[in-house]
């Protein structure tokens, strides 16, 4: 079959992250449609012709579209949604069904995978809604259009007929991920528009290498995953390429939880130190499963900057939210990535279940004891398939507009609080690390220890004046 892959245009002018656990509105990073390259390459190798056009890599309008549609006649078109830009995604499909009837119109949306009829109800001009498992129900999906078969069979799909709407078991989870080919990184023009939290450092690319993540912390869309880990063969593998064809400088690499197998980190840490790459890359991962011997050896290997999913300076707001980790280890990660020489990024949600103003002044006097380099804070978010959405359901008995879910603007409070409470509290957080004179001198102490650091240091300043001063942190974290 022909198909078009489409990542849709940016969200009144703000680019949009569209990628399963990251499926948000981010003002300050343009990110490439890594599961969409991926879904391209296993598409070529089982033979079909594949398109692909990143309108919002690329800041496109949807006139753009229209042209390829029409220059490419496909007969499928596959695109990406998210719950915040939903009606705006879904142009998508309405353009491409105005432009030839009989396009099977394809939509992927991992926070929206347990709303699938209220996501077909809302979604006219789309013709199979992807719930997850993208890596195994895209294939399978084209694969049984092009030779006419029911989508019955097709696992892991909500589809439309003429009958009305079906529903499909979920499907398989990818039982090998070292079997996808690599990205087609060649549908990309370039590299050039992409990046994370500041433009600096490019060439720039995201990578998975692993997807999922065990835990269970009841406010992530994730939660008890199946663990699908790349082998450090394959890893190094991918970033070879990278160097060689696009002169690659920074990677970040976009696991839920990077270092979930310390012996893969270790194989894959000493053979970037062997081959000499020169590659700078980030990841994410628990505060827990890390320690200064391990992040001493990343940093030896490239590693520039960590990400912690802290979520709160109290342990009671942890334990709630079985986020199975002490403040303690939280503090010892941070500082210890320090000493290595390591940018430490670390994430906040306000508004957890528990949460008062004593448990917020806990995070502000972590926040103010442990200095992260940068920090996001979030207020807590009921995402649909969450235990926290089961729980705020029987709290607040009302049915959520998917499309309000943003994590700067908060639709529900607590027991003490209300969202007009969580909302200012996210703003004093900011206020709390921005204004916070030490954490300006431990930055700058970090760039004199590392000078490469430096543009992205000026860069990161200007964003943080623009986005607090300007845009009131919103639509960015």
């Amino acid at each position: 079959m022909k198909v078009l892959l489409v990542n849709p245009p940016r969200f009144n002018g703000i680019p949009v992250i569209r990628e399963e656990r990251c499926e948000i509105t981010e003002r300050y990073s343009v990110l490439e449609p890594y599961s969409l390259l991926q879904i391209a390459a296993e598409l070529r190798h089982r033979g079909h012709l594949v398109h692909l056009v990143d309108l919002n890599g690329f800041n496109l309008p949807y006139n753009r579209l229209v042209s390829e549609l029409k220059r490419i006649s496909p007969e499928a078109v596959i695109f990406r949604f998210t719950p915040t830009t939903f009606d705006w995604d879904m142009k998508t499909a309405e353009i491409a069904k105005s432009i030839d009837g009989e396009i099977k119109t394809i939509g992927i949306c991992w926070t929206l995978r347990t709303m699938h009829e209220i996501v077909m109800a809302n979604a006219p001009h789309l013709d199979i809604y992807v719930r997850h498992e993208y890596e195994t129900t895209i294939p399978n999906v084209i694969d049984t259009i092009s030779s006419a078969t029911e989508l019955n069979s097709v696992k892991g799909i909500a589809y439309r007929d003429k009958k009305g709407i079906g529903v499909t078991h979920d499907a398989n989870s990818l039982f090998n991920y070292d079997s996808l080919p690599l990205p087609a990184y060649d549908l990309l023009p370039n590299l050039n528009p992409y990046f994370v939290t500041a433009p600096a450092g490019k060439p720039f690319t995201i990578m998975y290498t692993s997807k999922g993540c065990p835990f269970r912390c009841s406010f992530c869309t994730v939660a008890g995953t199946a663990w699908k880990p790349r082998s450090a063969e394959k890893i190094l593998e991918e970033l070879r390429f990278l160097k060689e064809k696009y002169k690659i400088r920074t990677v970040s690499f976009f696991d839920e939880t990077f270092t979930l197998d310390r012996k893969r980190v270790e194989k894959i840490c000493k053979n970037l130190i062997e081959e000499n790459l020169d590659i700078q890359w980030y990841c994410n991962t628990r505060a827990h499963l890390v320690d200064r011997d391990l992040l001493f050896l990343m940093r030896r290997a490239g590693c520039t900057g960590i990400s912690y999913g802290i979520e709160s300076g109290s342990q009671k707001i942890l334990d709630y939210c079985d986020k199975s980790l002490k403040v303690e280890q939280g503090k010892n990660a941070i500082n210890w990535a320090k000493e290595a020489g390591i940018k430490t990024f670390c994430s906040f949600i306000l508004g957890l279940p528990g949460e008062d103003w004593s448990t917020i002044n806990e995070t502000f006097k972590f926040v103010n004891e442990t200095l992260p380099t940068s920090a996001q804070f979030n207020v807590a978010v009921p995402y649909p398939g969450t235990r926290l959405f089961e729980q705020v359901k029987k709290e607040y008995p009302r049915d959520f507009d998917f499309r309000l879910l943003y994590q700067d603007d908060a639709i529900v409070g607590t027991e003490s609080l209300s969202p007009a409470d969580l909302n200012r509290a996210r703003k004093m957080a900011y206020k709390i690390l921005y204004f916070n004179p030490n954490w300006w001198i431990s930055n700058i102490r970090h760039v004199m220890r590392n000078p490469k650091d430096l543009q992205l240091a000026l860069v990161y300043a200007l964003k943080i004046a623009d986005n607090y001063l300007i845009h009131g942190m919103k639509h960015a974290h």
